[in-house]
Order: structure tokens, then sequence, then C-alpha cells
């Protein structure tokens, strides 16, 4: 709570943040506006960033990008333009993810890496499978209350299909990525694909993408992720918190525990957001294939 009142990094407050906003627009008598506006003044006016405004960090490294603060500031800043109707705040949110993703997506790959430092000539790409999610959750939470007329509009929605078509290439036949996306040896983790499953999800049932090529990808990664909740309730296989780190084998051995809640959240969203999808759709076997069509 001290952080969240008196924030000096974005982990203090940029998702809570959001989450706020959300609530008080739900319900209008909550007076959340004091916590959630110092926090946004916090993201807009007070975290470090680099000379063209992109959020950073400087650890490990000065001058450091860490993919996980795109979903630590953006919700935040798009819920907070919504709520207020001050276009800066989408402004800011859409520069951002477009900053971001110039240095660190693989348009090749589709996927992100997860870190990057200004000073290094040469930038590790190590698409860890947990920051791809919350970059495509982020892609989700600002497509969600961006104005249709916003001028950066496409580019973010571009960047949403190229992100999912990306990670459709490495889905394992089990439903689950790797900790490390594109390298096979590495483990099955389990929240990347719950996030994955609510984002893609979300996507169909907002008419982003195309529900007859993904809604399959999805299904299958929630299938997957449902098979890692066991009988108390705890979610199995989620890798706890990691930072930057420029060899295979940080995240390698980067230990999983029932205890890391980074897994959570994730499930919950993902088991909501497929509820909706096979509600509204017509799912069926044909040719032994899961195929979707209209109803």
């Amino acid at each position: 709570m001290f952080g969240l009142l008196h924030p000096r990094a974005l982990d203090d407050c940029g998702a809570m943040t959001a989450a706020m906003i959300k609530t008080k627009e739900l319900d209008n008598s909550i007076n959340l506006d004091p916590v959630f506006t110092n926090a946004v003044e916090y993201i807009s006016n007070k975290e470090f960033r680099l000379k063209d405004g992109t959020l950073a960090r400087n650890r490990p490294q000065p001058n450091s990008i860490w993919l996980d603060d795109l979903f630590m500031s953006v919700p935040a800043l798009a819920r907070m333009g919504k709520y207020t109707g001050e276009q800066k705040y989408f402004d800011d949110a859409v520069k951002q993810v477009l900053q971001f993703s110039k240095r660190m997506f693989n348009y090749d790959k589709g996927l992100y890496m997860h870190g990057w430092v200004q000073e290094m000539e040469d930038h590790p790409q190590f698409h860890w499978a947990r920051a791809n999610g919350w970059a495509l959750m982020t892609l989700v939470e600002l497509l969600d209350v961006l104005p249709e007329t916003h001028e950066g509009r496409a580019q973010v929605l571009d960047l949403l299909r190229r992100h999912i078509r990306g990670l459709a290439n490495y889905q394992s036949g089990e439903g689950f990525w790797h900790q490390l996306i594109d390298r096979s040896d590495s483990y099955m983790e389990t929240s990347a694909p719950a996030i994955y499953a609510f984002s893609i999800a979300r996507a169909i049932n907002r008419g982003w993408i195309d529900g007859k090529v993904y809604a399959p990808m999805a299904i299958l990664a929630w299938n997957a992720v449902s098979t890692k909740v066991n009988s108390q309730g705890q979610v199995e296989g989620v890798c706890v918190g990691t930072g930057m780190g420029f060899d295979p084998a940080f995240y390698y051995y980067r230990p999983v525990s029932v205890y890391a809640a980074h897994g959570y959240g994730p499930v919950l969203l993902a088991g909501a957001e497929m509820v909706k999808l096979v509600k509204t759709r017509r799912i069926e076997i044909n040719d032994s294939a899961l195929q979707l069509y209209k109803e």
C-alpha cells in the first residue's frame, strides 16, 4: 500500500492503477480518484524516461527498457484517457507501444524481446513467454478504450495481429508455450498461455481478429491451462517473478511455484473471456478438428 501511495517505480502502481480506474467506472460512489490520480501523475511525469519519452529503468543497466513496463503503464494511461476524456493520455499510451515495439518487436518472428539496453551495440533476443503476455494484454487493454478515430489505432491493431500470428507459430501440441517461446528445450510455463488465451479470446470477442483462425488456438491454450489448476485451486507451473537477463540459463532455470501470484489473475481472466467466446459462437468437431462457425 505504501508503494501505491508513494510510488517509486512502475511496479508500485501501474497495474493497480488501471484496476482502480475500472472499479471507479463500475461504481462511481467509490472514491479512488486521489489514489489513481496520484499514480498516473507518477507514470506521466516522474517515472524515468529516455530522451524520446520512452518509459525506462536504470536497472539492471542504465537506460534499460523492460517489456513488462508496457503493462505497468499503458493500461493505466489509456484508462485515464477514457475516464478524463483527455487526449494526452491516449497519445502517451500509443507512443509507448510504438516506441517499445520499434526497439523490441521482431517482425520476422512476431515476438517481443524481454529487455533492451540503450548502450548495448547488439541486443540479445530472449523472447520470454510471460513478458510477451504482458505486451499482448497491453495491446488488448489499449484497444478496448482507444477511440476509433485515434491516428495510432491502426498501428496498434496491426501489432496485435502480428503478435498473435507470431505466437500461433510456436504453440505446442499440448497447448502451452515454452518459457523462452522459440526455444523448445526450455520448460512449458503456465501464466503465459493463460494470458494468451485471455487476450486472443478478447480479440475474437471484439472482432479484431478472425475467430475461425484463432479460436482453436485459444481453446487449446485454455484446455492446457486448466490442467494446471490443482484440487486446492492452486495454479501450477508458473514462473516466479523475473528480472532481465542476457543468457539463456537465466530463463531456463527460473523456478516455478504455486505461490507465484502472476498465474492467478490471468487464469481467472482467461476463464471469464473463454466463457463469453463459447457462449456466443458455435464450436463443433469436424473431421476430428475443432471448428468455429457463425451462429
